[in-house]
């Protein structure tokens, strides 16, 4: 699958996979050339990358977080999830928040997240009286006994 991507600014770095088998690509913070960008513990800031993506009609781009700047720093995409609807054509950001008990820092050309085109489908809504019975039922929040 080809995705068009705009470099808003030259030194942004097009997404990467880390291996031939990867499921996200890297994304990369676009900061100035000195410049650095500290997150206090519990705060969450924006980061640029200076890439817009065309993702195509049917598909999603999820922005989700790198296992290990989370795991050894701490760093996460503060909505768990970042959602790029394929009608959107603006810079792609990132909110970092800061779960560690530590100031972090983060450089221009790190990566920051993992980008995953998926597909995805729009419901159809429909109001009803009631709903077909399951095993389950209403049962939410660890009912099953996990």
């Amino acid at each position: 699958m080809k995705i068009a991507i705009l470099k808003q600014n030259p030194r942004a770095i097009r997404p990467t996979y880390g291996t031939s088998l990867a499921a996200g690509a890297d994304l990369y913070a676009l900061l100035g050339e000195e410049e650095m960008l500290s997150i206090a513990p519990g705060e969450t800031k924006m980061c640029h990358t200076g890439i817009a993506l065309a993702i195509p009609e049917g598909y999603v781009g999820l922005i989700c977080a790198r296992s290990g700047l989370s795991v050894k720093q701490g760093l996460a995409p503060a909505n768990k999830v970042g959602v790029i609807d394929a009608d959107y054509r603006g810079e792609v950001m990132v909110a970092l928040h800061n779960h560690s008990a530590e100031t972090r820092t983060v450089s221009h050309g790190d990566r920051i997240a993992q980008l995953l085109i998926m597909p995805v489908a729009q419901a159809d809504f429909e109001e009803v009286d009631t709903l077909p019975d399951t095993k389950r039922g209403a049962g939410g929040f660890g009912s099953t006994g996990k």
